[in-house]
């Protein structure tokens, strides 16, 4: 099941909303949510299903490469104001249980997440990569190898797991920054492995895996599907993720010295969103490898615009008495909560 995207989405969707305060059970989305109905942030978790999105990209391509390109300047912004409180990540964690079994929900979906005690967190699909290229003895050797390599890199990723609770933006971004870390490193130990065994198939071979990634791409354009890999990388950011400027001025009153930093920091958030949206890619690559090698980058970039973002915010943020870091705290969650007041509420 968590080989699909679609399915892999839902579970992120209901997880994401399974400990928040904010839901109302009624079709509520949230504000970081992705376009293909995913989120980037489950709870404490950044970017749930990691490995599969990146090798469900590298492997299948367009079709199925949308979620790893949907994440970018949005999640760093959820990571700045995220929409949860201490309440609602409590539930992904081993606090008692409840009546409700909202808790329960929650740290169940954060397990499978995680990979915890699932056989599904297993790397590449190698199988049904062996069922298309029918490979060689040879061949079959290499396969192996990338096999083994693809589920050490999955264990990498898996490492990047929170184990508490971070309940700071800066923590927030750090986690954030670990995480990606961690996604880098697994692309570097699979990237010469796959590599070599693709280097070790013949033309037809070739075309016979290319040629699943080019069946994904004809599918989604007969379609008209939105979220195609560029449409989901450029999108524009929502409404909703705009800078809270006034926000924060009315519930921190900053001093000069504070308004100095927090302008430092929407200056270091813009420039992070425009060096995600210029890593863009134009098109699809077209064999696995340089699809991983784009992935690679692409991640690459990110970790640049995150350590941009994350240096400027805890400048700010050291700036800050506790009265004002916990105002500050609370405008993720206030403004979520307002998003979805019934019409009419009062607050």
């Amino acid at each position: 099941m968590l080989g699909n995207p679609a399915a892999r989405a839902q579970i992120a969707a209901g997880a994401a909303l399974a400990g928040w305060a904010g839901w109302h059970g009624r079709g509520a989305g949230g504000w970081w949510q992705h376009g293909n109905g995913g989120y980037g942030w489950v709870g404490p978790v950044f970017w749930p299903f990691a490995y599969f999105d990146i090798y469900d990209y590298a492997m299948w391509g367009y079709g199925y490469g949308a979620p790893f390109w949907g994440y970018g300047y949005p999640d760093i912004y959820a990571g700045i104001f995220a929409p949860y409180g201490y309440g609602d990540l409590s539930g992904y964690f081993y606090s008692p249980r409840r009546s409700s079994g909202r808790s329960d929900t929650a740290r169940d979906r954060l397990a499978q997440i995680c990979g915890d005690d699932s056989h599904d967190i297993a790397g590449l699909p190698i199988d049904q990569i062996a069922q298309v290229v029918e490979p060689t003895e040879l061949q079959r050797a290499a396969l192996d190898d990338l096999a083994n390599a693809s589920i050490l890199a999955a264990q990498k990723i898996r490492t990047a797991c929170p184990t508490q609770m971070v309940l700071t933006a800066p923590g927030r971004l750090a986690a954030m920054r670990q995480r990606i870390e961690a996604m880098i490193s697994a692309v570097a130990l699979v990237q010469p492995v796959l590599e070599k065994f693709y280097g070790l198939l013949n033309d037809e071979q070739k075309a016979r895996l290319n040629g699943i990634a080019e069946e994904q791409r004809r599918t989604s354009a007969a379609k008209n599907a939105k979220g195609s890999l560029v449409e989901s990388c450029g999108a524009a950011p929502p409404v909703a993720l705009q800078w809270p400027a006034a926000e924060i001025e009315a519930r921190l009153h900053p001093t000069d010295t504070q308004r100095a930093g927090l302008e430092t920091l929407q200056d270091a958030s813009t420039k992070a969103a425009d060096m995600l949206k210029g890593s863009c890619p134009a098109d699809d690559a077209m064999t696995p490898p340089a699809r991983l090698a784009a992935a690679g980058k692409r991640l690459d970039t990110m970790l640049q615009a995150v350590k941009l973002v994350h240096a400027a915010l805890e400048d700010f943020y050291a700036t800050l008495s506790d009265e004002q870091k916990a105002q500050f705290e609370a405008i993720g969650p206030r403004r979520t909560s307002e998003l979805v007041q019934p019409a009419g509420t009062v607050q």
